[in-house]
């Protein structure tokens, strides 16, 4: 069912709203995420609206310096992020979110920590750029 979660960072000072319904999370391996702990939820880019604190957050990009990871730079928690296989959606951390059961949510990995050869095969095999 599609409802609308209310998430923020650790401080409170960056809040956020998600339309959509989490069924799952996907945990990557990468080296980012897996420092991290988070769970990521996809979302299109018009489902997450940021409500406050957009001038607090911070960027931090690396290697092909695609994907986009946002933290607060007062906690230093990173509720979002535009991801490096699609950058024109947002990954919401279900950990930032409000009312999320986590231990009723299936996982599923993204090993990231290879990640040319899982974008591949997430893209049925076609080369990445």
């Amino acid at each position: 069912m599609q409802q609308t979660y209310r998430g923020s960072c650790h401080c409170g000072r960056v809040s956020f709203e998600l339309d959509g319904e989490v069924k799952y999370a996907i945990e990557c391996n990468c080296s980012i995420c897996r420092r991290k702990g988070a769970l990521w939820h996809g979302t299109a880019d018009a489902s997450l609206r940021i409500l406050s604190g957009e001038s607090e957050l911070t960027l931090y990009r690396f290697n092909t310096m695609t994907a986009k990871h946002y933290s607060c730079r007062h906690c230093g928690i990173s509720p979002f992020s535009r991801p490096r296989l699609d950058p024109s959606v947002w990954v919401v951390n279900i950990r930032c979110l409000e009312g999320v059961d986590l231990a009723s949510l299936p996982v599923h990995g993204f090993d990231g920590e290879h990640w040319e050869d899982a974008a591949r095969a997430l893209r049925g095999g076609s080369q990445t750029t």
